[in-house]
């Protein structure tokens, strides 16, 4: 067991205290040129970003704790495609890369390990918004286009007051340009990349905002885009398959703004999009079928971006989204009313050959069994329906206040086959006649595991927050008082089930205040501080497939049923400030986290659990700084240092520590230290025409995938199986710390009076090969490798606006 002495704690209280230092001693270098700034505040004046963080619009520098703002020029200007990419600019924001549609966000550190396509039960950390409409759902976040987004927005800390569950880390909206009365505009853009030097990828987008009459307007989006595949895929007899992680996302969005008066207003909106995936970005160090120590088949060693499947892989994600969003005012107060209707359909088509050829192994089964194609078939079919009605105070006074309600309904269904034709015939030849069919408990034949997990999950809130000003002094206090309720179904069968016909109830309530407390110093510095509490709904594990388990595996794993709801408080005070052409926002931050709901690989019985840590924390500082040092010439600067641990042991009966969760190790998933900056140049280079170059380098500290990758580490992965010749006893040696990266990129472009763009950038300059994640099949006897970045991409964008 770790302990903290005081020395250590000392120790991080001076690390915590330099990197503030550094942070404010990057605004002071830069206040030399304040004076400058002052002399020419029309020139160099930054514009005022505004956001609707509180339910209600007030710029960056009024909101009353840390939020971070990409607007439509940052993400132009930037080249960035996905939340990926702008997640390493915004301090504290880390985004797990999964493949495409299959994003897992963390803010500051609150983070419980990597969730899997196999674990439907585990809910978000994160909240994701379109607008006032809930996306979020855990794993599968919803990889929303960024074409004609007015911005990101991320809130962090816990916002559960007024984003309910899923934002016990922090909140992240998607803000739309929204249609408007009485103006005609549009912008068409095209792009053509290189990805890693011999793949194409690129897109097609185009917007359009139409008056239909005075008191309607229609704006319509539309993009086609063309993902270039890095992954080869070595197969059977040699063959490499170039590039298989490919793929497409196409969709659109139309909304009409609908006034009839100055008291009504509708939006109704209707989002659809296809986004298709050919491969995963993952690279292999070892596989069952493909490593160094076979000798009756050939002798593979993996290399950079390589992978080796005996069957394609796919994924696909249809989404769709209704919602209508109304407002009306009443003189004193606006009542705003939310619907939104969501319905997906998410298949994962993953190569699963190692892991059943390894089970086949273990049985005993000739080698021919053993390499059976057998591709493993997750699909989640996704209805929610949510409503929000709130009503919030208009006006200048110094008394504010909203008040509102909550609810939604989920309906997931979430399916996992097994498909492997021909192991019936062997499962009957070596477990003797009948075994495949009595072990099948309804399901279809030649598929040794199917699973049947339907959801119904229900939550009710009401929420309000008040806030008063008095003088330079604003208090603002809230809540929320949610309900929850969930139904899950649990039908297992094959040979690899345990046959389970079960259903499993839980619920919860509980109530989350926030408290904050602002003050205006002088013109443009401002002091915050803030008390808050969050929350994640808990939920039920799926049973172990305990006929693949070692008896230890069993024993360690079997006992996580049900676990209960994750609540943190967030303790944090803060600085925004401006100067003429220097901003400078600062906060540091202390999270106290009880029932951490912890995910853990479940060893040989190819399962994974969550269970509840009884305490741990997170603390920090995060700083973001912009400058505009001369005319045409800024900087930015962001950056978080984070301390995330355990602060409690879970041990089995035997008084093992049970999956890395000791006191002091670090939480999963998050690094210590990430670090932004980017420089841009802009200057007229003829009339009409404004050029811009623009450069950023982005770090990103070493992480651990799970918790227990921080015990025997570097570890030696030894599968036990033989196989191909191979005795199954020569380890493979793997350091499960993931190391930190840089990425570099570099932007020009010609900004043009009438309306055309045209942007040149590469991308990760240096092609670093960033691993991003570690994957394991089967505790890593059936498979090992690691999920990785983007290399570098460089592409072209033309637009126009008109």
């Amino acid at each position: 067991m770790t302990i903290a002495t005081p020395r250590r704690r000392a120790r991080r209280t001076l690390l915590g205290a330099s990197a503030l230092s550094t942070i404010v001693g990057a605004a002071v270098l830069a206040v030399p040129t304040l004076a400058a700034a002052r002399q020419q505040a029309d020139q160099n004046a930054i514009e005022e970003i505004i956001v609707t963080a509180t339910k209600r619009d007030a710029t960056i520098q009024d909101i009353p704790f840390s939020i971070n703002a990409q607007t439509e020029k940052d993400i132009q200007r930037s080249g960035a495609v996905t939340l990926e990419d702008l997640s390493r600019n915004v301090a504290g924001l880390t985004i797990q890369n999964l493949g495409p549609g299959q994003s897992q966000v963390s803010v500051r550190g609150v983070s419980a390990g990597q969730v899997v396509r196999d674990q439907p039960g585990v809910k978000e950390q994160v909240g994701v918004y379109l607008d006032e409409s809930v996306i979020s759902l855990s794993l599968f976040t919803p990889d929303i286009d960024l074409f004609d987004l007015n911005r990101v927005e991320t809130l962090r800390g816990p916002q559960g007051t007024l984003f309910g569950s899923g934002s016990v880390g922090g909140t992240i909206r998607y803000i739309t340009n929204q249609p408007k009365l009485g103006v005609s505009q549009g912008t068409f853009e095209a792009n053509a990349n290189l990805v890693g030097g011999d793949s194409f990828g690129g897109h097609v987008k185009g917007a359009v905002n139409v008056p239909i009459s005075d008191k309607v307007a229609m704006r319509a989006v539309g993009y086609l885009t063309r993902y270039g595949g890095f992954v080869d895929a070595r197969k059977e007899g040699g063959k490499v398959d170039k590039n298989v992680n490919d793929g497409t996302r196409r969709g659109g969005r139309i909304a009409f703004l609908i006034q009839p008066n100055e008291t009504f207003s509708f939006t109704p909106r209707v989002v659809y999009q296809e986004i298709r995936a050919h491969g995963f970005n993952r690279q292999e160090s070892f596989n069952l079928f493909a490593n160094n120590n076979t000798t009756t088949r050939p002798k593979i060693q993996l290399g950079k971006r390589e992978q080796y499947l005996l069957l394609d892989e796919s994924f696909a994600d249809d989404t769709l989204l209704a919602d209508l969003t109304a407002n009306v005012n009443l003189g004193g107060a606006t009542l705003t009313s939310v619907t939104s209707y969501i319905n997906r359909d998410i298949a994962v088509n993953r190569d699963a050959s190692a892991l059943s050829g390894s089970v086949s192994v273990d049985l005993g089964f000739p080698a021919a069994a053993v390499l059976l194609p057998s591709k493993l078939v997750d699909t989640t079919d996704l209805e929610q329906f949510t409503q929000e009605l709130r009503l919030a105070s208009t006006g200048d006074g110094p008394f504010q206040w909203v008040i509102g309600g909550f609810y939604s309904k989920v309906d997931r269904v979430y399916n996992q086959r097994l498909p492997t034709p021909g192991y019936d015939a062997y499962t009957d030849a070596v477990l003797g006649a009948g075994t495949s069919a009595a072990v099948a408990n309804g399901f279809e034949a030649n598929s040794p595991y199917d699973a049947y997990l339907p959801y119904d999950i229900k939550q009710k809130a009401v929420f309000g927050e008040v806030n008063y000003t008095l003088g330079k002094l604003t208090a603002t206090a809230g809540g929320r008082y949610y309900d929850f309720s969930e139904t899950r179904q649990f039908k297992s069968g094959g040979l690899f089930a345990n046959g389970d016909n079960r259903t499993d109830k839980t619920s919860s309530d509980g109530f989350t205040p926030r408290f904050l407390l602002s003050y205006e110093a002088a013109d443009h510095v401002t002091f915050n501080a803030q008390a808050s509490k969050g929350f994640r709904l808990g939920g039920v594990n799926d049973p172990l497939n305990l006929p693949l388990c070692s008896a230890q595996d069993a024993a360690i794993f079997g006992g996580y049923q049900n676990y209960d709801d994750e609540t943190l408080w967030n303790y944090e005070g803060g600085v925004k400030s401006r100067f003429g052409g220097v901003t400078f926002n600062g906060a540091v931050f202390y999270t106290d986290i009880k029932n951490l709901q912890t995910t853990l690989d479940a060893g040989s019985c190819s399962s994974r659990v969550v269970f509840n840590v009884p305490k741990a924390h997170t603390k920090g500082i995060e700083g973001e700084l912009t400058a505009r040092l001369a005319s045409g010439l800024d900087i930015g600067l962001s950056g978080s240092l984070l301390e995330a641990e355990f602060d409690s042991t879970v041990k089995d009966g035997t008084g093992a520590v049970i999956g890395g969760i000791r006191e002091g190790n670090r939480l999963p998933s998050v690094p210590k230290f990430q670090v932004s900056f980017d420089v841009t140049y802009s200057r007229e280079v003829r009339d009409g025409v404004n050029g811009y170059l623009k450069a950023s380098v982005q770090h990103v500290g070493s992480r651990f995938t799970q918790a227990s990758d921080q015990e025997n580490n570097p570890r030696s992965f030894i599968s036990n199986l033989p196989f191909g010749g191979a005795t199954g006893l020569v380890p493979t040696v793997v350091d499960l710390k993931l190391p930190s990266y840089e990425i570099v990129n570099l932007s020009a472009g010609l900004e043009m009076a009438d309306g055309v763009d045209l942007t040149l950038y590469v991308n990760n300059l240096f092609d670093e090969n960033a691993l991003l994640s570690f994957d394991r099949e089967r505790g890593g006897r059936a498979r090992l490798g690691y999920s990785i970045g983007q290399p570098r991409t460089a592409g072209v964008t033309v637009r126009k606006s008109f």
